[in-house]
């Protein structure tokens, strides 16, 4: 799993610091959380071709969550895109994906599908689960996680004692014994299973069970973290989460690691704040900065 952090600002883009959205590689996907504003021009800069573009998931439709949502499309239409985009929305607010795309001339067409979110399990593939719960912010908002699978593999040992290969294997692989040597070789015997990695994705809220309940045992935890323990005031009217809250999710959740971003331009110069603050809580925390990579 890779992940480019393509714009990691809060509502107001800095110098350093575009609108929010995180691309997430895995596999034959390309899946994009958020597309704030200027996020077209994001995956160019990062040498990212954005037609390989699978499907894009929308926390909710505040601007800088959005707003990159029509120039991405007409940048898609115009370099020859040719799969079906998938887009995912909070339930009630696909009105939106049409008032966006209907509010300039489209030039050229693309396909794609707008599915709202209304129940736990956004989407399941063979290798993975993306799930989604409600948040607590000023208007319909989601987290999503991102589980892979837990896949069997075959004990490379343990296949050379019993002196297995080929069409055999693939068999084991399948769920079906074999037999060697007049012996039967059940799946179980040659094989272990290793867990699926997990990603959550917490963006604007204030501090809620869900946010712990997505967030169960992640491999990594991306979350917006607006603001300093000295503005909490702030957050609390604003429906955000300072660093230490961001730092507690991550604690009681017993995530392995946390990544903070969608922070406030009023930490551009300094941001060191951000990340001392959820470092007291959760050691294991870093700070995302615009075109960071992170290999889960």
């Amino acid at each position: 799993m890779e992940l480019i952090f393509l714009g990691t600002s809060q509502a107001v883009p800095t110098e350093k610091r575009n609108h929010t959205a995180i691309l997430l590689k895995y596999l034959d996907e390309s899946m994009l959380f958020d597309c704030g504003e200027g996020t077209q021009r994001q995956f160019r800069i990062a040498k990212i071709n954005p037609c390989k573009l699978t499907r894009i998931f929308i926390s909710h439709f505040h601007g800088d969550h959005i707003l990159g949502v029509p120039g991405l499309l007409q940048t898609l239409a115009l370099n020859g895109y040719n799969r079906t985009l998938h887009i995912y929305v909070p339930a009630g607010t696909r009105k939106y994906i049409d008032l966006i795309l209907n509010m300039f001339v489209f030039t050229g067409k693309i396909k794609y599908e707008v599915h709202e979110v209304n129940s736990r399990i956004v989407l399941e593939t063979s290798d993975f689960i993306v799930e989604a719960l409600p948040l607590e912010h000023t208007t319909k908002c989601l987290a999503y996680s991102f589980v892979e699978k837990t896949k069997v593999r075959m004990d490379k040992q343990k296949l050379k004692k019993y002196k297995l290969s080929g069409p055999l294997v693939g068999e084991l692989q399948r769920g079906k014994s074999v037999e060697v040597n007049g012996k039967k070789i059940k799946p179980e015997q040659v094989s272990y299973k290793e867990n699926g990695k997990k990603i959550a994705i917490i963006m604007d809220t204030r501090i809620c069970k869900n946010c712990i309940e997505i967030a169960k045992n992640a491999d990594l935890i991306i979350s917006e973290s607006t603001y300093c323990k000295e503005t909490e005031k702030r957050a609390e009217e604003y429906m955000h989460l300072t660093a230490s809250q961001t730092g507690e999710i991550a604690k009681k959740a017993r995530a392995k690691k946390l990544i903070l971003t969608h922070i406030s331009q009023r930490y551009e110069k300094d941001p060191s704040c951000v990340l001392k603050e959820a470092k007291k809580v959760f050691k294991n925390t870093i700070l995302a900065k615009d075109f960071m990579e992170v290999t889960v």
